[in-house]
């Protein structure tokens, strides 16, 4: 008997679980090598899992909607036409309920007992999985917390779900999943919250979809992680503007690649950052990690309307060229749902191109964990002052406002200042007669 285990493969640095979306097959279809399978999602990104070679799908170990871990085995796929028996399927274990997001939320302090005893059941006899067990840590609840909380699972198992919704409610104010405990209620009272629900036929009701609800999640979590503050300026692209309608018909025919101005910007950035290094750093406690790696995050929108972040590794290191065959690259699979997880991760600024819908300026919420974002406004003709030697003189130019948002904790004022007013010049005083 020829039998083929197919495991969730490592996805990138960071990424250690995948949901199961969709089935592309079912069990019993014959399947060609190469051949996708089924879909998977990481926190960010979509990912299709193909067949290592010409067989049946014997069994799948996951259900739609649960999590696995990097190199669980997903599926069986049996070779020369033969079945796997099911006590063969019955030897590989799986992880239990999914976990879409990893949350970060400070807890309230609970009894003096230490985290590092929990075992894996409760003074109750409940059964705490190691996955439940991993999050109790991380988030600081103790043994006799956990053995309050009502668990939903066969047998009042505590599920993933059960402690994620538990942190939640913690951090409303609201025990709702907790049994009656008198000194659990008192550690976290419930504040007094209005809270209006819309129901009728004038109304209708849409469930977020998965990716929207991370979104929700992550610029929430930015906010309460980083005191947000934005600095704006006007730039005069004129220049520049001059230069790409003069070189993009030459550059589409040379590059086969279309010119847009989120390349030129993405190496203003680049440039910037070198020449502010502390700009290009994230926080970890009280210390401040400063990145010796330039990568640019792109924000883009997406058909369904959704937003994701790919990621111009090394973006110093590149021409504009390069960047210019990278941004299309990174911006053509975003839109077709066919980026790898590692390209939408590691980036150390990001910049969102707010002009694409015709706003002129806004503030955007900062990408954790780096601790600055640029929002590049609408280019506009409009009348400005210019100087010369003879005098001052009133022209048409092209205008766009640029604004950051920066971590107040490590990022002042006046570093924001100065990083801003140098991607400005940057920009400004683009050289005309670059050539391709």
């Amino acid at each position: 008997m020829a039998k083929i285990e197919i495991l969730l493969p490592a996805m990138g640095e960071g990424i250690t679980e995948a949901t199961i979306t969709q089935f592309l097959k079912k069990e019993g279809d014959f399947v060609e090598e190469e051949e996708s399978i089924l879909e998977i999602a990481t926190d960010k990104v979509d990912s299709e899992i193909p067949a290592p070679q010409s067989g049946k799908i014997a069994k799948f170990l996951f259900k739609e909607g649960e999590v696995a871990q990097v190199g669980d085995v997903i599926a069986i796929l049996a070779t020369e036409g033969e079945d796997v028996p099911e006590t063969v399927m019955e030897e590989t274990t799986k992880t239990e309920e999914p976990i879409a997001i990893k949350i970060d939320i400070p807890l309230p302090s609970t009894p003096a007992s230490s985290t590092s005893q929990l075992t894996s059941k409760t003074e109750n006899g409940t059964f705490i999985s190691p996955l439940v067990r991993t999050i109790a840590q991380k988030e600081n609840i103790s043994a006799e917390v956990l053995n309050q909380i009502t668990g939903s699972g066969e047998g009042n198992r505590i599920t993933k779900k059960d402690i994620l919704q538990y942190i939640e409610n913690t951090k409303q104010g609201s025990t709702e999943n907790i049994q009656e405990d008198p000194i659990v209620k008192k550690t976290i009272p419930a504040p007094q919250v209005g809270i209006t629900s819309y129901t009728g036929d004038n109304v209708e009701i849409i469930e977020m979809d998965r990716m929207r609800k991370l979104i929700a999640q992550y610029m929430l979590k930015s906010k309460q992680v980083s005191p947000h503050v934005t600095s704006f300026v006007d730039v005069d692209v004129t220049a520049l503007v001059q230069w790409r309608n003069k070189v993009k018909e030459d550059f589409l025919k040379k590059e086969n690649q279309k010119l847009t101005f989120t390349p030129i910007f993405v190496e203003a950035v680049a440039k910037a950052l070198k020449d502010y290094p502390m700009v290009n750093v994230s926080v970890d406690g009280d210390k401040i990690i400063r990145k010796k790696f330039i990568n640019v995050g792109i924000a883009t929108a997406l058909p369904s309307g959704n937003l994701i972040v790919p990621v111009i590794k090394d973006a110093d290191e590149k021409n504009l060229i390069g960047i210019t065959k990278k941004v299309n690259d990174l911006a053509n699979r975003a839109r077709t749902n066919k980026l790898q997880p590692d390209e939408i991760q590691g980036s150390t600024f990001t910049i969102t191109n707010l002009g694409a819908f015709g706003s002129t300026t806004g503030t955007p919420i900062i990408n954790q964990p780096e601790v600055a974002i640029l929002a590049v406004g609408a280019i506009k003709k409009k009348p400005a002052v210019i100087e010369t030697p003879q005098g001052d003189t009133i022209g048409i130019r092209n205008i766009m406002v640029l604004s950051l948002s920066y971590d107040h904790r490590v990022v002042d004022g006046a570093l924001g200042g100065m990083f801003l007013k140098r991607v400005a010049e940057y920009l400004e005083n683009f050289d005309i007669t670059r050539s391709i």
